[in-house]
């Protein structure tokens, strides 16, 4: 039997361990082709941001447990590194794309900010069923190109489990994405929840002090929840108060569902 071709990705960079635990979670699974941003591109999203060198696509040996790993790291975005693997870089389209492990969760309405999750709607705008990776860690973490030494035994067994299901039986009808969370202590034992996306951001931006507007600024971020605000059966809940594994199904209509009257108008009775 021919085996699958699984695209890797993320929005951390080619050279992120969490990277780099997908490849060693799913390699025994199909062949792959790595194919990421060839440094930091975290909360990029969906975009395809211009510049000098955007679109080059450097071939990278990456050295993972003693094994060379051919990869390709792309300037630019990772839905542009995406794009790239589909397009360019690879004979035929593949049967399944993999994003993460992310340096941080994606949950709520911050999921349209991120780069992980830009990248699999990316891979699916390609017909190519995809999933998201992400593990809890510090908001410190989820910016950096020093990446902090973490435990990814849990995320990569979730990944292993997760990709050998879907590539046995699919992905349930009518679902595009698998957005998967992990939190911060998680082991192999832990619960594994479905749950739907929360309407609630899941960080914030903070007001800015006063400040000298001719200077550059980034603006800061925290994650402030209350329990009673965030519904039980979201991913948000899940990750944040239960301290369980979320698994959320996506798609890409973001359309609402409104009955119109004859008129077209979505007020009028």
């Amino acid at each position: 039997m021919k085996k699958p071709l699984i695209l890797i990705t993320n929005d951390d960079g080619i050279y992120s361990p969490g990277l780099w635990a997908v490849i060693e979670s799913v390699k025994e699974f199909g062949d792959l082709l790595i194919v990421a941003p060839i440094s930091q591109q975290t909360s990029m999203g969906r975009s395809f941001a211009k510049g000098p060198d955007v679109g080059i696509v450097e071939k990278v040996i990456l050295h993972i447990n003693g094994a060379d790993v051919v990869a390709f790291g792309v300037h630019g975005s990772p839905a542009l590194a995406v794009s790239h693997g589909v397009l360019e870089l690879s004979d035929k389209k593949p049967d399944l794309c993999i994003s993460g492990i992310n340096y941080g969760e994606n949950l709520g309405l911050s999921i349209t900010c991120s780069g992980t999750v830009g990248a699999a709607f990316e891979a699916d705008s390609h017909g190519i069923p995809s999933i998201a990776v992400s593990r809890q860690a510090d908001l410190s973490m989820q910016h950096s190109n020093v990446f902090a030494d973490l435990d990814w035994a849990a995320c990569k067994y979730i990944t292993k489990k997760v990709v050998e299901e879907v590539l046995k039986s699919g992905f349930p009808s009518k679902v595009s994405i698998l957005n998967i969370n992990v939190p911060d202590k998680a082991t192999e034992h832990t619960e594994v929840r479905y749950t739907k996306q929360s309407r609630h951001n899941y960080s914030a931006f903070i007001k800015p002090e006063p400040r000298d507007f001719s200077k550059a600024y980034t603006l800061k971020s925290r994650i402030d929840l209350n329990r009673d605000d965030i519904d039980r059966g979201s991913d948000i809940y899940a990750i944040a108060f239960d301290k369980v594994i979320s698994i959320t199904p996506l798609t890409w209509d973001l359309s609402m569902n409104v009955e119109t009257n004859l008129k077209g108008s979505l007020y009028e009775k």
